[in-house]
């Protein structure tokens, strides 16, 4: 039998201890880019953000068009992890809003949630917000590593990267 919950239980419980207490986060962060919501928000695309942001890369798993769109799902890896699975739950191209749930097994879930407004008539806020949740202890330990300074710095170099992208047509390197 491919699907034994016994089996899941007993793997669960070897995991997740049971006084185990979930941490959770939010980091918020807004960005300005230097063009208007309608060139911007299209890059906001696992297959688009290959062309833009150095060291980004995934597996595409679904989507019909082969680009973002709602109920697409993709992947991506990192060191010392099982694979972050990602659902793209909100793609509202009107609002310029789109939304994933993600999962890194053994880990933790998050909630990822960016949406891009005008600021004026050159520049758009994107206002990017990512709600972790821990599943597992070694989620509290990812959330006690992940820091307001090390998501600031990520933000910020994701925020450099668009703008040099759009200014110059270029990935900006690490």
């Amino acid at each position: 039998m491919l699907f034994n919950p016994q089996e899941i239980k007993r793997r669960k419980n070897e995991m997740r201890p049971k006084n185990f207490v979930p941490m959770r986060i939010t980091r918020s962060y807004r960005q300005t880019i230097e063009a208007q919501p309608d060139v911007i928000f299209p890059l906001l695309c696992p297959e688009r953000e290959k062309e833009w942001l150095d060291g980004w890369d995934y597996d595409m798993v679904y989507s019909q068009s082969g680009l973002i769109e709602e109920g697409a799902v993709f992947s991506t890896q990192s060191q010392a992890e099982e694979d972050t699975i990602w659902i793209v739950t909100k793609h509202d191209e009107i609002n310029r809003v789109v939304e994933f749930a993600r999962c890194t097994p053994a880990s933790r879930v998050c909630v990822q949630k960016i949406a891009v407004h005008p600021k004026d008539e050159t520049s758009s806020y994107v206002d990017i917000s990512y709600t972790f949740t821990a599943i597992f202890p070694g989620g509290n330990k990812f959330i006690e590593s992940y820091t307001d300074e090390v998501f600031q710095n990520v933000m910020k170099f994701w925020e450099l990267s668009m703008n040099h992208f759009i200014k110059t047509g270029t990935k900006l390197k690490k």
